[in-house]
This record gives C-alpha cells, sequence and structure tokens, in this order.
C-alpha cells in the first residue's frame, strides 16, 4: 500500500485525530453521500452511535461536535476552530442542523448522537454507525465508518468487512520494511529522504512536496505561537492550567538562573515548543496530526529544537526532516499501528518519536543505517505504555507525554549520531514487538480510560 507524507501529516483541529478528526470526515462522507445519492431532501432525523473507545471517551475528545460539524459538510482541514462554538451552539439552542450544508433537520445531541460505552464493533476499536430516516421512521441510509488512527477512515461494506482501497500508484522505490529501505538506500547511493521524495512524486511535482512541507512546517510554528498566547484553564472539567505562556515569560526572563544547567537550557525550549502544541490541541485548536493529534507536539517540538539550536539549519533540513520522519510513519502504518485504541499510546506517542529521532538524524547528517537507529531507540523504550487519559481527555498525562518523548527523542537521535549505524535490535524487530504487545495488551488500556491513571488518580 502506497503512503503519502501528506496523509501522515495533515492540518487538523484537536483534541483527536481519531477521536475528532476521523468522526467529522466520516460524518462529512455520510451527509455528502446522502447528497450524491439524491436522499437529502427526505431526510427528517439521524443518529450516529459510537462504538468502542469512541464510545468510551468520545465526550472527553470532542467526538460529538465534530461530528455536528462534518453532517454540516465540514473538512477537518479547514474548518475555523474559532468559530465551532457558535455554531455547535446554534445547532444546540435552536434544535435544527445544517445537513450537508443544504438542508435543515431536526437534530438533538443528546438523543441522536449516541455513545456507548461497553460496546465494540467487530473490525477495530473506534466504529460508528450513521443513520438517516425519513419523516415516517424508515431507514434511508445507513453507512459503518472506522476511524483507524491518524485521522485515517475506512469504511464498512454491507457485509461487514472493511471497504479497503489500497492505493496501489507504482512508486519507483517501493519498501514494507526497515530492511528493505536499508537496500534501496545501500543500492541506488540514496538517503531515506532522497527515497522518500521520489515515491512522493507518484502523486505530486518535487516543488509542490516541498511547498506542501513548508506549510506544514508554518502551521507547526504558528501553533506553538498560538499556545505560548493563550493562557487560562484548558476544556473538559480537570481544571487543567495552561503552562506554555507561563513557561515562556520565564525563559525570556534573562535575570533568572536555570534550574540545573546552562548547559541543559535546550531542554526547557523543548518542553515549551511540545506543551504549547498539545494545550492547543487540547482545546480544539489547529494544529497537524504527526502522526496522531495525541502525539501532535513531538515532531514539531523536535524540529523546532533542530532550527533554533542546531548549526546550519535551515529550510532544506526541514523537509529532509519531515521526508525522513514521514518514511519511518511508512513502516509504522503498514507493520503496526498509529492508533492509540488499538495498541495503546505506544501507537502514537510511540511511533512519534521514532520519526521525530529519525527526521533529526537525517537533518543533522545522519547515514540512513544511523537513522534507522534512532528510530528503533525512540520506539523501543516506549513499548508496552499504555493509553490511559484521566477523565477520557487528551489532557494527562498526554500533554507532559509529549514534552517527555520530544526529549527522547533528540537523545535518541544523538546516540545513534555518535555510533556507527551497527546495532542489535533493527526497527523491524521493534515494530513486530509493539504489534505483539498492542494485541496482548488489555482493552482497558487502550484509549477506554477503564484502566491505568484514569481510574486510579482518584485515590491520590
Amino acid at each position: 500500500m502506497a503512503v503519502s507524507l501528506f496523509e501522515l501529516f495533515k492540518a487538523g483541529i484537536g483534541p483527536s485525530s481519531s477521536h475528532t478528526v476521523g468522526p467529522m470526515e466520516a460524518a462529512r462522507r455520510f451527509a455528502g453521500g446522502l447528497d450524491d445519492e439524491c436522499l437529502l431532501a427526505s431526510v427528517h432525523r439521524l443518529k450516529v452511535s459510537l462504538y468502542g473507545s469512541l464510545g468510551a471517551t468520545g465526550k472527553g475528545h470532542g467526538t460529538g461536535p465534530a461530528v455536528m460539524m462534518g453532517l454540516e459538510g465540514e473538512q477537518p482541514a479547514r474548518i475555523d476552530p474559532e468559530q465551532m462554538p457558535g455554531r455547535l451552539e446554534r445547532i444546540r439552542s435552536t434544535g435544527t442542523l445544517s445537513l450537508a450544508g443544504q438542508h435543515q433537520i431536526r437534530f438533538r445531541e443528546s438523543t441522536d448522537i449516541v455513545y456507548y460505552r461497553r460496546k465494540s464493533l467487530p473490525e477495530h476499536p473506534n466504529g460508528m454507525v450513521c443513520q438517516a430516516f425519513d419523516e415516517h421512521g424508515q431507514c434511508l441510509c445507513e453507512h459503518t465508518y472506522y476511524s483507524v488512527g491518524g485521522g485515517f477512515v475506512v469504511a464498512a461494506n454491507a457485509d461487514g468487512s472493511l471497504e479497503i482501497r489500497a492505493d496501489d500508484t507504482p512508486l519507483p522505490y517501493p519498501f514494507n520494511s526497515g530492511k528493505t529501505l536499508l537496500a534501496l538506500c545501500q543500492e541506488h547511493e540514496l538517503t531515506i529522504a532522497d527515497i522518500m521524495l521520489a515515491n512522493e512524486q507518484a502523486w505530486r511535482t518535487a516543488d509542490d512536496i516541498r511547498t506542501g512541507i513548508l506549510e506544514l512546517w508554518r502551521v507547526m510554528r504558528e501553533c506553538v505561537q498560538n499556545g505560548i498566547r493563550h493562557e487560562g484553564e484548558l476544556p473538559g472539567g480537570l481544571k487543567v492550567r495552561r503552562r506554555a505562556a507561563s513557561l515562556y515569560r520565564s525563559l525570556m526572563d534573562k535575570t533568572r538562573v536555570d534550574l540545573i544547567s546552562p548547559s541543559l537550557s535546550a531542554l526547557d525550549w523543548v518542553n515549551l515548543y511540545a506543551l504549547a502544541v498539545n494545550e492547543e490541541n487540547a482545546a480544539g485548536g489547529r494544529i497537524v496530526t504527526a502522526p496522531t493529534n495525541g502525539a501532535a507536539g513531538i515532531i514539531p517540538a523536535v524540529l523546532h529544537y533542530y532550527w533554533e539550536f542546531c548549526p546550519q539549519a535551515d529550510e532544506d533540513g526541514v523537509v529532509r526532516f519531515m521526508l525522513t520522519a514521514a518514511a519511518i510513519g511508512v513502516l509504522f502504518k503498514e507493520n503496526a499501528s498509529i492508533s492509540g485504541a488499538e495498541v495503546g499510546c505506544q501507537g502514537e506517542v510511540g511511533s512519534a518519536c521514532a520519526m521525530a529521532a529519525a527526521g533529526l538524524a537525517a537533518a543533522t547528517g545522519g547515514s540512513p543505517e544511523q537513522v534507522e537507529n534512532a528510530a528503533e531507540i525512540g520506539m523501543e523504550h516506549h513499548l508496552g505504555m499504555t493509553c490511559d487519559p484521566i477523565g477520557g481527555l487528551v489532557q494527562i498525562p498526554c500533554i507532559e507525554r509529549n514534552a517527555m518523548a520530544s526529549v527522547k527523542a533528540i537523545d535518541a537521535a544523538i546516540m545513534a549520531l555518535r555510533g556507527d549505524g551497527k546495532h542489535f535490535v533493527s526497527l523491524d524487530k521493534v515494530l513486530h514487538t509493539m504489534r505483539e504487545t498492542g494485541r496482548d495488551m488489555l482493552d482497558k488500556y487502550k484509549e477506554t480510560s477503564r484502566g491505568g491513571l484514569a481510574v486510579n488518580i482518584i485515590e491520590c
């Protein structure tokens, strides 16, 4: 299956790629399908049923509001997050929704969006069923969708099987393992970024690829600035206070002494970058899914570290970073998972750490072998990480977890660059282990908020 960089990295809104971005896109597809089938005018009522992890933590992840915006025809990459509260209030106060932006129907969020906390659909933990009814209560249309992580949405066929439409675009350098990727680099004397760039040109020109990457980098920088600017409490009821703004003021206060050592001051800034992004994500702001929203702060934080603290940093390095990170992300999509509901947080924070470590190693001159080693180190030390958000919110431990993983990614790159690329455990072996570990992990540790910190914090 061919996977593009621009599928792994895309602009969207918080707080969750699988619980917000995916359901919004699924609802938009359902509404658009009603229009395509000339059923729109006959729709009198809708029902959206959320199952598995979507049902268990959807309220904390903003799934309901995302579904409503999707039913009105909005796309995650284009919707203005600042206008969402007003539009949601209109739907709630008037009891009406503009289906596909064209047809007014009666809509009550409390009854028309149903959260099944203990029921799951067979194909994936993030399942949702959309139904449209006429004025007599007859079902006009029903579709099942699965939000499989990173904002990717897969529809179900009539028999319940997944309607997977693999992109079979022929690539000049196809790879589905780290071993194959390294062999291609050696055979053709190319870097991992070169391999990924050549493959991306199956869809876009080299100029368009560069422009698209730099636009993603712009959105990442803007997100950090927004996180630094905004203060107050995050939504959701936990009363978690934003820290990025006060941390920024502290770092800008030149009279203060570094807490540990001036030589470690860069880590303060890495923490700031990650916190700023993930606080924006938790507040439903504009972010870049990288490769998920729950782990959206890691790659921007490490990219900012490269930009601000690495000598000779430039836009070419940013492009190399993103192309290399995407190549590693392809391996995760092909061989394991980036879905917290499927394999726990190792699939989100772990994959983002590996991608960021590889990107930084490549941008600073690492060989393909050193890049693969950096990715392996980054992932190996996240194996078994559970996804147990308190209150079903992408706040605790998610925000700090991004900061910690950003520092790990930098250290992984440093360790790999100090070596010659030879190491005992391959990235392929770690990916296989990650997949097996996720399969063995109890469901209560996979984005259901029924285990770990999500329940034990009450006793603290």
